[in-house]
């Protein structure tokens, strides 16, 4: 198996964090894995993304051309990276920032309202959590046991609290997935 995954959208949305969190969950399940940030010099605000590769062989090169999978946080990026998803594979956006659909009709599309709910909770960097537990769900990437592990890895200690919040939004995530 090999995966191969953008996250875009802006600075400050989690995208590098979520990047991270998957390659950690592929590091867990032993497989090879490649985390490859790209980011605007504004930071905060400017352009954001990353790619991941997570392989049970070598990877022979972090730099994607294509991808199996688009996960979008605002349209912009949507439009920047759809082009790069492979035929048959997968775009999952933050419906709650993107106010479009996807242009292809041969790869499977997921809306999902990740800010809103994030909104809801109180805390926003919980929509990219929901937009992983999708992730898992449709692409079998990595399990819901290597996420939370990931979790208790990359996250500091003093944000350790709310990982129980996280699990229960990656599950949602993955719900919705169905």
């Amino acid at each position: 198996m090999e995966r191969k995954i953008i996250l875009a959208g802006f600075g400050g949305q989690g995208i590098l964090s979520a990047g991270k969190i998957i390659a950690e969950a592929g590091l867990i399940e032993g497989r090879e894995v490649s985390w490859f940030p790209s980011y605007g010099p504004e930071m905060r605000g400017g352009t954001a993304n990353c790619g991941v590769i997570i392989s049970d062989g070598p990877i022979g090169s972090p730099v994607l051309d294509s991808c199996d999978v688009l996960i979008a946080l605002n349209t912009p990026s949507l439009r920047k990276f759809e082009s790069r998803v492979i035929s048959g594979g997968t775009i999952i956006v933050d419906r709650s920032l993107v106010d479009a659909d996807t242009l292809r009709t041969d790869v499977s599309f997921y809306p999902v309202e990740a800010s809103k709910m994030a909104s809801e909770k109180g805390n926003m960097a919980f929509a990219t959590v929901m937009l992983l537990g999708c992730l898992s769900s449709v692409t079998g990437s990595f399990s819901g046991d290597s996420f939370e592990k990931a979790l208790r890895l990359t996250l500091p200690e003093r944000h350790h609290h709310l990982i129980p919040v996280e699990l229960e939004i990656f599950g949602a995530g993955a719900a919705l997935a169905h």
